[in-house]
């Protein structure tokens, strides 16, 4: 290992399980959905919003999640309030603040066939994000497995599961963001983005912080 990753071994890590849904809409808008099941924080959900003209929001129901996410990812504008995820089935319900979003899932494909396949204990580890960037860069271009991230963290996202999204309603001020798109261009809230079609994925999230 290098020796950047031997100092980030030597820090606190942080883990995150959940899901991560990545959505792109015909008005140019795309949504980054992160659903925590557990986290240092609690079970949470937290948004992240690109606009059509660039501008980057966070949504987030506490100040201490808002701060952390904040001092990790790029945003112009971070708002505190309450998010609020609903599971049916394939269908998801989401509401934070004035945004109102609603999208279903479809059959998983081959490569989420092949990421439920890989032991969830192997998945979750560092060591396998790193080794499968690269694989990560080449199937899903614009994906990153692991990376820098702000105020001298590093992350490892470990993939365990992948389904596409078909069907999206979403309305952010009043407004309706249109139909199901591509997230392009690319989010740019830190290193890497989501898929580029829109999709679900189960992750585990690790967290290295930075010097204190």
């Amino acid at each position: 290992m290098n020796r950047g990753g031997t100092s980030a071994a030597r820090r606190r890590r942080l883990r995150f399980e959940g899901w991560i849904a990545g959505i792109g809409t015909s008005s140019g808008t795309r949504i980054v959905l992160g659903h925590w099941q557990r986290s240092p924080f609690g079970a949470f959900s937290d948004v992240m919003v690109e606009r059509a003209d660039g501008e980057r929001l966070l949504l987030a129901p506490t100040r201490e999640t808002a701060d952390f996410i904040g001092a990790t990812y790029v945003f112009d504008t971070v708002r505190v309030v309450p998010v609020r995820v609903g599971v049916t089935a394939h269908t998801w319900t989401v509401t934070a603040g004035s945004l109102e979003l609603r999208f279903v899932t479809g059959r998983r494909g081959p490569l989420g066939l092949l990421l439920r396949a890989v032991p969830g204990p192997l998945a979750s580890r560092p060591a396998w994000s790193t080794f499968t960037d690269r694989l990560a860069r080449l199937a899903l271009p614009g994906v990153r497995a692991t990376g820098s991230a702000r105020a001298g963290r590093r992350e490892w996202y470990g993939a365990r599961d992948l389904v596409p999204i078909r069907l999206v309603s979403a309305f952010f001020e009043g407004v309706d963001l249109g139909v199901t798109a591509p997230v392009e261009p690319p989010v740019r809230f830190g290193f890497g983005s989501v898929p580029r079609k829109p999709a679900l994925t189960r992750v585990t999230t690790t967290v290295a912080l930075g010097p204190e």
